[in-house]
Formats: C-alpha cells, structure tokens, sequence
C-alpha cells in the first residue's frame, strides 16, 4: 500500500482539508478552516502543520488567530448553524487553560446540536516529563488529564495516544460531525507529542471523501397514523423548531400551513421558518411566547412538532399545552426528540416528512372559524408588538423601543444575534422575522459572551447579509475580544451594546421570585447597608470598544440611535452603536410561566408572597401522557 510520512497533525490537517458534506446534490466543505490559539501544547504540533499545508499546494485548511478559547468555540458553532450544519470549524488550542476553556463552548454546541471539531492539546503520552507544564496530577489514575471534562460535552470524544489511533477517530469524528440526529460538538485529544509523532499513513486516507446527510422518509404506517390524528382534531397547532430550518424545509413547512390552515408557533431556533406576516403565523410559544401563540397552545387538542426538542421555555414548564386530552404528534430526526411527551414519533428528515404528511392529507383543511380565530388572534398581538415597539418611554428608551427601531431599519435578510439576558424574551415575542436565517438567538444554553464571537461566525458563514449583535453589557463584560479579531480580519459586524447597568433579565424574575434584585445591579458596595446598591459605576464599554480597534457610535435615544444604525449600517467596518436604556423597563405582556423554585420558608415577606404565587402556578403543570391513539380524538 502505497504510503506518505507526516506527524500526526500533518496528517490530521492534510484529512480534514479534503472531506466534504453533501446533500441534495450540493457538496461543500465539510472543514472550511480551523480557529486556534498557539501554545506550548499545539504550536510545534497543529501550527506547524497549519503553516506547513499554507504552503502546499493540495492542503487548503486556512488558519484563523481567535482572542478567546470559548470565543472561537462559539464563532464555530454560528457558523455552523448559519450553514445549516453542513460545515463545521476544527478548533485547536494548548494544553491546560487553553483547551478547558473550549469546555462551555463545547456544551453550548452539544445542547445546540450543533457541529464542531475540537482538538484539545493534551498532557505527553509518553509520560516521560511527568508532570508537564499546566498538567493536571490525579493521585488516582495516571491516564486522567482535564481534557476528560471534555467528555459528557462531547458526541464523540477520543484520545489520540498513538498516532495510527488517529485514522479510526478521524473517521467516526466525521460520522458524527454530519449525523443530523447525533451532531454536536467532537473532541479529539491530542497529547502534545504524539502531534509530532512521524508515522507511514496510507494514501488512502487522504483521498477526498463527501459525507451525504441523509433526508430519512418517515414510515408510511406512521404517516398515516399521523393523518388519522389530525384529521379529526378541531384546534392543531404546529409547534416549529430548529430543525424545520436545519433541513431546508420552510418552504414545505409554509405551503401545508397554507393548505390546511393549521396555525404555526416557534420556538427561537424556528423563528423565521413562516414569516411573521404569514396568515398562520402566531409567532414565539411559552415562556416568552406571544399571547397569540399560548392562547392557541392552551386550547390546541393535537400538537404537530417539527424539529423541536420542546425545551421548558417552549411548553413553559409543561404548562401551555392545557387541552385534558391533548396529543402530540413529533416529526424530527432524532428519536430523543420524536418520542417526547408520549408522542407518535415521525422520525424523519423535516422536509420528507412534511411533504409525506401533506400527501396525506390533500383537500383536509381547518374549520374557516379556526383560520379566523388564528387571523384574529396574530393581529391583535401585531398591535401589542407596535405599542411596545413606541413607548415614547423616558427620560431613558425601553428596550423594546430599541429592538423596534432596530427590527424596522433591518432589511429582510440581515441577521440580528442574541443569547442571553432580558433581550431573548423580549426578541421572542416582538421580534418580526421574514427570513429563516434573520433571527439567530442562542436559548438552548443561553450562554452569555455568545453574541460578539456568533457575530464573526455568522459573517464569515453569509458575508453577503448584514449583521447585527445585539449584547447586553452583562454579556459584552462576559466575552468582547472577538472585536479584535473582526477587526484584524478586515469583517464587518454591527455590534449593538445595549447598557442598563444590571442584569435586567434576572433582575426583574429576582423581584417576581421575591429575591427583591439582590445582587443583580452594577453598582458601589453601600458602606452603610454593606450591599451592592451603592452608586452606578462608572463603566465606560463605549471607550472599551474603541480600545479594541472599532469605531464606535454613542446613541442618546431612540432617534439617535435610529442615525447610528443608518451610519453604522453604511460603514465598511466593525461598528459599535452604544446606547442606555432603563433597566425597570417596561417589558412586554408576559402570557407564560417558567418554574424556578422559591423558598418554602422564608424570613422576607416578599419571599412568602412569591412562594404563595409559585405554587399557584405550579398546579397548572403536567405531564403529557395521553397516548397518540385514535381513539383519543
């Protein structure tokens, strides 16, 4: 067999520049490059190799410098979500700190279901300078390193001790990376020596390989099960969700809506799969869906589920589905996900599956009252979404103002980027999306610092739309160093700080838990009371901005604010529009409930009144358990 001799991470990057993901007779590559942080562990390994392949001819695999290990995790995973999850960033970093600070992005990507490759610097497998800088010693086991932490984070996790081990893992490492149903993040350990290690590879494992994504067809006997539930069903709702967008299918998604008229809440993985103006549309569902949305939840006798992992924030702690007898019906391409709430499972690729369900149910529609009731309903909240979008609030806007001056200057196709905080609620239920890619909000692990480095992903994934990261300062504090790089690789993000010196969003469910917004302001520590409700601090994250190579735009209001984002908009680079808005808010209706337990007893009367409250609410939850029989209907 014919042979070429490389270290292992020649090797390693020679592979991952020639495989390639395909599906619907489109291939594209599968590894567009590698984000990565040198070093001692990774630099004479992984960034010899990445240096070596710039300049050779047939290894493309380029190089991108990141500030942040985290940082560079979550830019993998936006852009993979941008892409649908057919591309997927490697990400490398040292020994140690380097590589444990991928562990967060590593979880966000897994509950994300989203695709990347991580390669972890690990301790010498040889053992022999034991221990190494930055090693971890386990009295314990010898085999230990901290890159194990890696493992309940990962889809597939291994560790690289000989180099001939690397065929087999890079191989499953791909498996995974484009298994619609198991994808996630893949970590690859890689002890510091073996990178270097030299080794006789075949050839072979170098050719190029196209891994399909396979659009499995649901089981007809199920369709058909599947018709026989929703044929007689008075109040459908369709419930879509991520993977309604990650398989392509919107389009499908839109003309059965049409044709049978069943009204369609998202999730905000699914925002944007109907258009907002769409006549079934009724837009976010639970927690911080709109009254729109629940109200049809609350009385829905089947629920078709497309793509959605029904997180508690969808069902609102299993409380917005209210019908007694209510069934579910879960079209999704993982199982996990199909059999939830005592469904019939339709374990399928979204699009076959929708296309196999309208098949089967041709010329079935809706009651007309049903259609005008969803009309009714959507419209009304359109109308709450324009009081909230002007407020004329003062002397500092509201945050919904600011979305609403943002959301009218968007064009259709630009993206707007968010993951944690007060604006992910808000986003849900205001935010009018006409494209199933212009809505790009984080809330499988709500992971604060997201937003800066999703903002470089998304760009790099569709640098032909405008993007905008809108980040709290709670958050900008968590993870900003992605300005850096967006300004050293010449891409251009409009990043929108909104401050209100706190913590809005856990403030304001502080106050509601009886907590009274302890600990939830920036401010001095009061010498008197001993707390942290003092005067505002003097923090300046405009300047900060600027120190990190952005032009920046201070707003003063809402008007000024809709200037920045013109100017911001018409620049041609990285842009910072920062503006204050009140923290007390006021928020959008609220129609949905999250649990969060409240003290039992309590010394503070506010505790004893929320808790009075919280277990009101809680006797509205329920498991669903009526099976999916016909009889049922």
């Amino acid at each position: 067999m014919e042979s070429i001799r490389l270290t292992t991470a020649q090797a390693l990057v020679r592979f991952l520049a020639r495989q390639w993901s395909a599906r619907d007779g489109v291939e594209q590559r599968l590894i567009p490059g590698v984000w990565g942080i040198f070093g001692h562990g990774n630099v004479a390994g992984i960034g010899q190799a990445l240096l070596q392949s710039a300049h050779t001819e047939d290894v493309d695999l380029p190089y991108y410098l990141a500030r942040n290990e985290q940082g560079m995790v979550h830019a993998a995973s936006a852009f993979a979500k941008m892409r649908n999850r057919m591309a997927a960033f490697a990400c490398t970093a040292s020994t140690g700190p380097g590589s444990t600070n991928m562990i967060t992005g590593a979880a966000l990507a897994t509950t994300n279901r989203l695709p990347v490759l991580l390669l972890p610097s690990d301790m010498f497998a040889t053992r022999v300078p034991d221990p190494v800088l930055q090693q971890l010693e386990d009295g314990r086991a010898g085999d230990v390193s901290v890159n194990d932490a890696f493992r309940p984070v990962s889809k597939y996790f291994d560790r690289i001790s000989r180099p001939e081990q690397l065929i087999p893992a890079a191989l499953a490492a791909m498996r995974v990376l484009t298994d619609p149903a198991e994808t996630g993040a893949v970590t690859l350990c890689l002890p510091q020596d073996v990178q270097a290690e030299a080794f006789d590879w075949p050839v072979e494992f170098f050719r190029r390989r196209a891994w399909g994504v396979a659009r499995p067809a649901p089981e007809p006997e199920e369709i058909g099960r599947a018709a026989a539930l929703l044929r007689p069903a008075r109040r459908p709702l369709i419930v879509a969700g991520g993977g309604a967008v990650y398989s392509e299918a919107t389009e499908e998604l839109r003309r059965f809506a049409e044709s049978t008229g069943i009204p369609v809440a998202d999730t905000h993985a699914g925002k944007g799969a109907v258009p907002w103006d769409h006549p079934c549309a009724v837009g976010g569902i639970g927690a911080t869906g709109t009254a729109a949305a629940n109200a049809l939840a609350a009385e829905a006798d089947v629920v078709l589920g497309i793509g959605t992992r029904y997180s508690d924030f969808t069902t609102a702690s299993h409380t917005v589905f209210g019908d007694p007898g209510v069934t579910f019906v879960n079209l999704n391409v993982a199982r996990l996900d199909a059999v939830k709430h005592s469904a019939l499972p339709l374990v399928a690729d979204a699009r076959r599956g929708i296309d196999a369900l309208a098949a089967e149910l041709t010329g079935w529609e809706v009651d007309p009252a049903y259609r005008e009731r969803t009309r009714r309903l959507a419209g009304e909240w359109r109308r709450t979404t324009e009081e909230c979008y002007r407020l004329g609030h003062g002397p500092l806007p509201a945050q919904t103002e600011i979305l609403g001056a943002l959301n009218e200057l968007a064009g259709p196709r630009d993206v707007v980027i968010n993951a944690a905080g007060s604006m992910p609620g808000d986003l849900q239920m205001l935010w009018r999306a006409s494209d199933p890619k212009a809505y790009h909000v984080e809330y499988a692990y709500s992971c604060m610092g997201y937003e800066v480095a999703a903002g470089l992903g998304v760009k790099m994934a569709d640098p032909d739309r405008e993007v905008f990261v809108l980040v709290g300062d709670g958050s900008y504090l968590m993870m900003a160093q992605e300005i850096v790089t967006m300004v050293s690789e010449g891409i251009k993000v409009v990043v929108i700080v909104v401050q209100n010196h706190g913590f809005a969003s856990i403030g304001s469910l502080s106050e509601s838990l009886g907590s009274q917004r302890f600990g939830t302001r920036y401010r001095y520590r009061d010498p008197g009371s001993g707390l942290l409700d003092g005067d505002v601090l003097p923090v300046d994250l405009a300047a900060n901005a600027a120190s990190l190579g952005a032009d920046v735009i201070q707003a003063g209001g809402v008007e000024e604010f809709r200037a920045a984002i013109v100017k911001a908009k018409a620049a041609g680079r990285t842009t910072v529009v920062h503006v204050e808005t009140d923290l007390l808010g006021p928020n959008p209706p609220g129609s949905g409930w999250w649990d969060v337990p409240v003290g039992q007893v309590s010394e503070l009367e506010s505790t004893r009144r929320a808790y009075e409250t919280y277990a009101a609410a809680k006797k509205a939850q329920r498991h669903y358990l009526t099976p999916p029989t016909k009889e049922t209907t």
